[in-house]
């Protein structure tokens, strides 16, 4: 690893000063998460030292994997948010465009997932525990990040210049990490901050004999980059979230500046030489951030900044999701940012006037655009903040797009025609093809190259090859080895044994409500209902796969988890079920996990209800494996179903639409219960503690959700229809040369959703750049007459 380390940090060195593309803008990437993965074999791949590495390693009786699986898997992140963050970044290392990621050094990440009599227990992912060998400490680069204090006035050349004198400072170091491209000359930086105390050691407590207060103030400024999310369920929860965004944001937006002004002096050309994209609502605070360093430290007059402030910016959004869109009371600004807050004032008071002069004598629109809500306790809007502070606003999905600018976001619509936009996300086919699945990348390679790996649009040529016998069976006998695989991993981890021909039913994502894990649980238990009771037709060998972490303080997300390893634990040990149905749930789910699952899954299950998946990656990367798709017209499903074809595709439930009118016209949680027998003997079956004798009632609160609670997420409403569903997967996978054929078109057919042609997107819609023009474009979100051959 070290001297992998020392080849790549060379050529980083050597090259970090690279002229760029003429056109291009350095992009500077804000997010609260990166989720890179582990690098040595990923490294050695886009090195094209992997085979040889291998080779060597075994001539001297070593084993490349083995020495692999020491290496931590980084924990920078939680799910989909950094996962597309690191892709992307990726992608824009291998298309040339130059980029740095800026984010949070966390030692601990969002917490490590262990299982204690099925409740989920967090502990510290102590992932820094023997250090990161890829990080490359830039101790010399140190920023000062303020918080509390008061604002004074002083004086100014025009206008009175206003001076913020805080009351504690936190010093942010860098820890660089190599972005590589794939056999590429161009290395990016990922940056991450880490915080030191000005002043570690307040000796006089000490010499006091206060020792461990001695240490207080260090301790909490630590505490900045401890855990990803600290849990918002107490106020000091809330603080120190707050906090650590803008200890993050400060830190970055102040390196930017130091980097654009070692390559121009004049701060009016920032936005033609950089791009700052805020992933998500939590990097928001970088503008008001920016705009405090033009006008108090560069002295330029407010205008002036405001206009290379908001021509800097473009923001991601990821959800719609109330929760989510973060809002932070005012007192907080008062008591930690007082100068932020005034500049958050004076740039609503800036809008708000345009706004009535644009809409006058509409005060209602003013109410609800206003970047301070003032129902109940004052708080400020970041969402809209992004919004007024950037020159783009995208969308991850064409479905998510429609409905920010149709729903949540309407108003800035109508203010701003042409503002949003939408770029689909992606993934990136070397990580999660050419690394994750090997086997299967050769049986690829072997019918149209590798080409497909820069230029990810000629995947779409497999798709004739699904036509193939031969090639279908060699498909079906990959898959069968990766299950293999995966059934070993299963027995070590679960202590489960599974039958590696059953269907291997795969549901891996952060465990919420809306993303309705317990809609496949139901059908579980509905299954097992009709194995125990003898009422199964031509019974068909499944193996339910669950993995994810529940946020620590999301109770009822929590008891879902509980209720998993409950219903496995019965239904695993049941003579009535003869083995023809296992349920396991896989520990600590992260990007190691996810590459070993992945390849070995039949069905992905992508099933959040409709209008709340703004897009998903993970239905991405299991239908690149050869996973076939059920799921919800919801986020980028609709768009993989058209892609790779509505018959390639398992649709169910309410559509985006009928869900808005089911909640409109009061959905009846209790009519769908007494309507569908199967679903009340399941409810009926979990209420009744069948599956917690010892607490028989232990699960009521999830019946009582369902069902007294309104089914908000409409898990009732669309239950009938996911058994249907259902009933046709069953009979599809009956017939395994016709799964196989569905699947290889699944492969072809999402070759347009390559993080390659999202960064191109981006560069185009959003970031107004050049990639390389020696890179080939890679656009159009599906070839054409992808499926002409097979037809």
């Amino acid at each position: 690893m070290a001297l992998v380390r020392e080849l790549v940090t060379e050529q980083w060195v050597n090259r970090a000063e690279s002229p760029r593309p003429a056109g291009a803008r350095r992009v500077c990437y804000l997010s609260m998460e990166f989720l890179p993965g582990r690098l040595l074999v990923y490294t050695l791949q886009k090195l094209g030292l992997y085979e040889s590495c291998r080779r060597t390693l075994a001539e001297h009786g070593l084993d490349l994997d083995t020495i692999a699986e020491l290496e931590a898997d980084p924990a920078l992140g939680n799910g989909g948010l950094g996962r597309l963050a690191a892709c992307l970044l990726d992608s824009m290392a291998n298309l040339g465009l130059p980029a740095y990621g800026y984010g949070i050094r966390y030692d601990c990440g969002l917490f490590a997932q262990h299982i204690e009599d099925g409740w989920q227990i967090e502990r510290p992912d102590r992932w820094l525990f023997h250090g990161n060998p890829w990080e490359i400490p830039r101790r010399e680069l140190l920023y000062s990040v303020k918080f509390g204090g008061r604002v004074v006035e002083g004086s100014g050349d025009v206008v009175p210049r206003r001076e913020w004198i805080a009351a504690e400072e936190v010093l942010a170091t860098a820890y660089d990490i190599p972005v590589l491209g794939y056999q590429s000359q161009r290395l990016n930086t990922l940056r991450l901050w880490s915080p030191r105390a000005a002043h570690e050691l307040d000796l006089r407590s000490f010499n006091d004999g206060d020792h461990g207060g001695a240490f207080s103030r260090r301790n909490a400024i630590e505490s900045l980059s401890q855990i990803l999310y600290p849990s918002d369920a107490t106020p000091a929860g809330r603080e120190l979230r707050f906090k650590q965004e803008f200890f993050f944001v400060s830190a970055s937006v102040q390196d930017i500046l130091r980097r654009f002004q070692r390559i121009d002096c004049s701060l009016d050309r920032l936005p033609e030489e950089m791009v700052i994209q805020i992933n998500d609502t939590h990097p928001s605070l970088a503008i008001a951030e920016l705009m405090r360093l033009l006008v108090d430290v560069h002295h330029l007059e407010w205008e002036r900044a405001w206009n290379i402030t908001r021509r800097s910016f473009a923001y991601t959004n990821h959800t719609l999701m109330p929760e989510a869109l973060e809002v932070w009371p005012v007192r907080f600004f008062e008591t930690l940012l007082p100068r932020h807050l005034q500049i958050i004032y004076e740039i609503n008071d800036w809008f708000l006037r345009e706004v009535a002069w644009r809409r006058p004598g509409d005060s209602a629109i003013l109410r609800r655009v206003s970047l301070v809500d003032e129902e109940g306790e004052r708080r400020i809007r970041m969402a809209h903040l992004a919004i007024i502070g950037s020159q783009r606003v995208n969308g991850v999905s064409k479905a998510h797009t429609n409905l920010m600018k149709q729903t949540t976001f309407a108003d800035f619509q109508a203010l701003y025609p042409g503002k949003f936009v939408n770029v689909t996300n992606g993934i990136t086919f070397r990580r999660w093809l050419h690394e994750a699945n090997p086997d299967l990348v050769g049986l690829i390679r072997s019918r149209i190259g590798d080409r497909w790996l820069t230029q990810p649009d000629d995947l779409a040529a497999l798709a004739p090859h699904a036509e193939d016998p031969v090639f279908r069976a060699a498909f079906r006998a990959i898959k069968r080895e990766n299950k293999k695989r995966m059934a070993a991993i299963i027995a070590r981890e679960c202590g489960v044994t599974v039958d590696i021909d059953s269907l291997f039913d795969v549901q891996i994502k952060r465990i919420h409500e809306y993303k309705r894990q317990l809609l496949s649980l139901l059908h579980v238990v509905a299954l097992y209902n009709r194995f125990r009771t003898g009422t199964a037709a031509a019974p068909t060998p499944r193996t339910a796969i669950f993995a994810g972490k529940a946020a620590p303080g999301y109770a009822m997300a929590k008891l879902v988890v509980k209720l998993i390893h409950d219903v496995a634990d019965v239904v695993n040990s049941d003579p009535a079920v003869g083995g023809l149905l296992k349920v396991v749930f896989i520990p600590d789910y992260s990007v190691r996990k996810a590459q070993n699952i992945i390849p070995a899954a039949d069905l992905s299950e992508q099933i959040s209800t409709a209008g709340h998946e703004a897009s998903g990656t993970g239905n991405m990367k299991l239908a690149l494996n050869g996973a076939l798709t059920i799921g919800t017209l919801d986020g980028a499903n609709i768009e993989i179903r058209e892609a790779v074809g509505i018959e390639n595709f398992f649709a169910f439930g309410a559509s985006i639409e009928e869900a808005v009118a089911l909640r409109a016209n009061g959905h009846d949680a209790w009519a769908c219960y007494h309507g569908d027998a199967d679903l009340k003997d399941t409810l009926d079956l979990i209420a009744s503690g069948h599956f917690s004798p010892s607490r028989p009632d232990l699960f009521q609160p999830i019946v009582d959700m369902l069902t007294k609670g309104g089914d908000s997420y409409l898990v009732l409403a669309d239950f009938s229809s996911y058994l249907r569903c259902q009933e046709r997967v069953e009979a599809l996978y009956r017939d395994p040369d016709e799964w196989a054929r569905r699947a290889i078109l699944n492969v072809a057919g999402v070759c347009g959703f390559s993080s390659d042609r999202a960064v191109r997107q981006y560069a185009e819609l959003v970031w107004k750049t050049d990639v390389d023009p020696n890179v080939p474009a890679i656009f159009e979100m599906v070839a054409p007459n992808v499926f002409a051959a097979a037809e």
